[in-house]
């Protein structure tokens, strides 16, 4: 008998598509109200997650689903922060 196991799926706030975590990149808000790329998955406060493509953070960053999914405005840089580790891991 082989155990399966579970793989945890997150909606992409750009797509709506649900996907294998590792496939996403998660954004969060901290307490302080502060936004940033979270890579490892663990920091603590209001997560949201985007599809590892470029073109879903261009469709978060137009549509702002980020912003409405967090409650707050998100600043340029974590778009910057979401392409740039989107491309790094594309070069791995």
């Amino acid at each position: 008998m082989t155990s399966k196991k579970k793989i945890p799926l997150r909606k992409c706030a750009a797509t709506g598509e649900m996907l294998p975590k590792k496939e996403m990149i998660r954004i969060v808000r901290t307490k302080e109200g502060e936004v940033s790329v979270d890579l490892t998955g663990k920091k603590s406060g209001r997560g949201t997650y985007v599809s590892k493509t470029e073109e879903a953070v261009e469709t978060a960053r137009r549509n702002r689903s980020i912003e409405s999914q967090l409650g707050t405005s998100v600043p340029e840089e974590v778009y910057e922060d979401l392409l740039h580790a989107i491309r790094r891991e594309a070069l791995k």
